[in-house]
């Protein structure tokens, strides 16, 4: 078969390939078993975040080689490259939890550090759990190379006791052996079963959320993050993804010709209509800063707005990502989107078409059961809602999805906690009131350091079947497995001067999330007045203390460095 000719006298491979210079170079390909052939076509990154840290990732590898096949049908050389993850379900509800959104940092930049190191024209990422996710996208945005994002794919459900139960069941289940309702002997049972196979968290969590966004935003194959991790049938989907860069390369069709800010609102649709993870009110700010657009938590949460909830999806629904996929994924539900005239169909696609033409293609609609048809929605508004007000002047995101209207207004006293450790002490020994409105302060990105979740403690609270009589907030975040009335991201955070915390207990507190508005009962001149010295960290060295002096404003996504707006050369065509 003749193989196809690349022009690669204005691709990055060009400058460790090609030409007397390059010889030493091409030594070291060649003591890798490349031909000289496969020197001349162009270099592709296959960067997967394969680890044994957990079932994630741990499909990543088997899928990457699959990409690697389709690369070399599409007349590429495929190198493939590993990064870091850390997984939240293991750094939960303690100190590691601290390094999880700093890694989304550290994954963007050691993608960006392999590719330019290396020269590689074109990128395959692959990715299975919350941060790598957003990690590998926002590298593939600041490279500006053609893209294509894979996701390893969901979990299976567990079965116990006749149901389909997922690991935010084993979280809540703490709670409940707490409060004495469960034995050590259920509650062993239950974490033996809960995870079945490879793959991240089945619900609508923080990943399987940012899988969605990966393909309403355009950087993935329409239904490729569907499967769930076990089935042979994302190697398919791996191949396919690894043919499909290689037209990209060819078409010159790169990462920012696919992200824009009109699908950037694309996917924040798709969040909201699928009561995604609160989470993606940090990532898709960051996203946009790598191509340089203006789209900040206010611009993400007006989406929210007007986007109805349709789609039942755990935490706050009934059903799973295998679920969602056995009903059309994540293509029905933008067709759902497009019937409202919801969705920007003129977008760039992976595929080389726009969305509209390659959801003119599907053929599924809403089986009214997962998926229930948008003229028929759950909620008229979405699953995700921003608030604002004098205790979060650069505002606030709180999940909703499932929580009925008269569950979306809470006023209470406040009781203060200066880290979560204190907070879940405070659960585990019920020292808490009903009506009450816990506030967790330090745990923002700098003040945290590391912005953590808060998902043991507001398990706990679910557990012991208070998730309903208080309220939780926080300058830190929430797991996308989190349930209840729990406001995160408040800013500015405790350490950048934020009013929370200037927060006492007993201030009377008022969150409404039909309104969007935050508030506490205090003067403008008695907040003032008031004086609060943050905690101190004892990370004052190290990869914590620089991602603190590093870290911006949550509401522009917690970034580190200035973004495209400043930068002074495109890597691809350096």
């Amino acid at each position: 078969m003749l193989k196809k000719k690349f022009d690669k006298s204005k691709l990055p491979s060009r400058h460790v390939t090609e030409g007397p210079a390059r010889a030493p170079h091409r030594s070291y390909y060649y003591a890798m078993g490349i031909s000289e052939e496969e020197i001349a076509q162009p270099f592709i990154g296959v960067a997967t975040c394969w680890n044994e840290a957990a079932p994630c990732n741990i499909a990543l590898n088997r899928q990457a080689q699959a990409v690697k096949l389709g690369v070399k049908e599409g007349f590429g050389t495929p190198r493939e490259f590993t990064t870091i993850t850390v997984t939240d379900g293991i750094a939960m509800g303690h100190e590691g939890m601290r390094s999880s959104l700093a890694s989304r940092e550290a994954i963007a930049d050691t993608v960006e550090l392999t590719m330019r190191g290396h020269c590689y024209d074109a990128i395959v990422g692959l990715a299975g759990c919350d941060k790598s996710l957003p990690g590998m996208m926002m590298a593939m945005v600041r490279l500006n190379v053609p893209s294509v994002f894979i996701y390893g794919g969901s979990i299976m459900p567990g079965r116990f006791q006749g149901r389909d139960v997922t690991v935010q069941d084993v979280f809540e289940a703490v709670g409940r052996h707490q409060a004495g309702q469960n034995s050590d002997e259920e509650l062993r049972a239950l974490e033996k079963v809960a995870c079945p196979s490879a793959g991240a968290c089945g619900g609508q969590f923080t990943a399987n959320t940012m899988a969605c966004v990966s393909e309403a935003i355009g950087l993935a194959l329409l239904n490729s993050s569907g499967a769930p991790a076990p089935y042979e049938s994302r190697d398919a989907y791996a191949t396919a993804s690894g043919l499909a860069v290689m037209e990209l390369l060819e078409k010159n069709i790169r990462a920012r010709d696919v992200v824009t800010r009109k699908s950037l609102e694309n996917a924040a649709r798709v969040v909201a209509c699928t009561g995604g993870s609160t989470n993606a009110g940090l990532h898709l700010p960051a996203i946009a800063h790598e191509a340089g657009i203006d789209f900040d938590l206010d611009d993400v949460c007006e989406i929210f707005r007007d986007t109805p909830y349709f789609v039942d999806l755990k935490p706050g629904g009934q059903y799973v990502a295998k679920d969602l996929y056995e009903a059309g994924g994540v293509p029905v539900v933008m067709k759902e989107l497009r019937k409202a005239g919801l969705i920007h169909e003129d977008c760039m696609t992976a595929s080389g078409e726009t969305i509209g033409e390659a959801l003119d293609k599907i053929e599924g609609w809403a089986d009214g059961t997962v998926i229930y048809p948008i003229e028929n929605p759950i909620t008229k508004t979405g699953g995700v809602v921003g608030l604002k007000g004098n205790l979060a002047p650069e505002g606030a995101i709180v999940k909703v999805a499932g929580m009925a209207e008269d569950e979306q207004v809470f006023t209470g006293p406040a009781r203060v906690f200066e880290c979560e450790e204190d907070a879940f002490e405070a659960v585990k020994q019920r020292a808490y009131k009903e009506g009450e409105v816990l506030v967790i302060r330090n745990e923002g990105p700098a003040s945290g350091p590391g912005m953590r979740e808060m998902l043991a403690t507001t398990a706990a609270l679910s557990g012991q079947g208070m998730g309903k009589k208080v309220a939780l907030i926080t300058d830190g975040r929430f797991s996308g497995a989190t349930r209840g009335f729990c406001v995160g991201h408040v800013g500015p955070e405790s350490a950048r001067g934020g009013p929370i915390g200037k927060l006492r207990d007993g201030d009377m507190i008022t969150i409404d999330a039909i309104k969007g508005e935050i508030s506490v009962a205090v003067s403008e001149d008695e907040l003032e007045a008031r004086e609060y010295k943050p905690r101190e960290t004892i990370y004052s060295s190290g990869a914590l203390w620089k991602y603190a002096q590093l870290v911006g404003s949550t509401r522009l996504g917690a970034v580190t460095h200035p973004g495209a707006k400043e930068e002074k050369h495109i890597y691809a065509d350096l």
